[in-house]
């Protein structure tokens, strides 16, 4: 698993998201996750991909289930980054159902 960095987002002039996605990790990915922060996943191919979020947590015992976001052909989504989905490690835990040509990056607001 590849460990996604921050992009951060300046509040004057903002930032492009064209060159800031990196090349999804065909063994997943890791991000960081706090307030302020998301995942921009963009998929350049013909078919529509998932990407699927872990949740580690549970409620009263019972385990929350995971968050899949399905990403159209040729769009781009974006999650955010709650600590929901704070691993063990303190990261959030990324599959994807492929990775041909999709791309992900993380954003995080400046503070």
């Amino acid at each position: 698993m590849a460990a996604l960095p921050i992009v951060t987002v300046p509040v004057a002039g903002g930032v492009s998201l064209e060159g800031s996605d990196v090349a999804a990790s065909a063994d997943g990915d890791t991000a960081p996750v706090g307030a302020g922060r998301f995942l921009y996943v963009r998929n350049g191919d013909a078919a529509p991909h998932t990407v699927t979020i872990a949740t580690p947590g549970t409620l009263s015992g019972v385990a929350i289930a995971d968050v899949t976001v399905t990403v159209p052909a040729g769009e781009s989504k974006i999650v955010p980054l709650t600590a929901l989905f704070r691993g063990a490690s303190g990261r959030a835990a990324l599959t994807y159902d492929a990775v041909t040509a999709v791309s992900v990056a993380v954003f995080e607001l400046e503070r």
